[in-house]
């Protein structure tokens, strides 16, 4: 897999704080559920391998080495919603919900 955020993965993902990492995943994931409700499954799993890849990206900053057991919790439920069998029961409206608390935090950090 290619990196499909280049800028990002060089270092400018560091300069974010873990509520903004997550609310930029969260953009991401609300792209994925758009694009399948469209119909569009190729769109939506390439939004879900960019929300991975962030999510990655976020498990490497190393300011977020003691906050890890969330983000890489996210990447497996998403996995697992979009790729797998959805074990966890996951829905969209429950990822909007998720992602959207990270939304309103990033943007009230502001």
């Amino acid at each position: 897999m290619s990196v499909q955020h280049p800028e990002l993965a060089a270092g400018r993902w560091r300069e974010l704080t873990l509520v903004e990492q997550m609310a930029n995943v969260g953009s991401e994931v609300e792209r994925a559920i758009l694009w399948r409700e469209r119909k569009n499954e190729a769109y939506a799993l390439k939004a879900v391998e960019r929300a991975l890849e962030l999510l990655d990206l976020t498990a490497a900053d190393p300011k977020n080495r003691r906050r890890l057991r969330e983000p890489l919790r996210v990447r497996e439920a998403l996995a697992d919603y979009f790729y797998a069998d959805n074990q966890y029961g996951s829905s969209d409206t429950l990822w909007r919900k998720y992602f959207f608390a990270f939304a309103y935090a990033a943007r009230r950090l502001r």
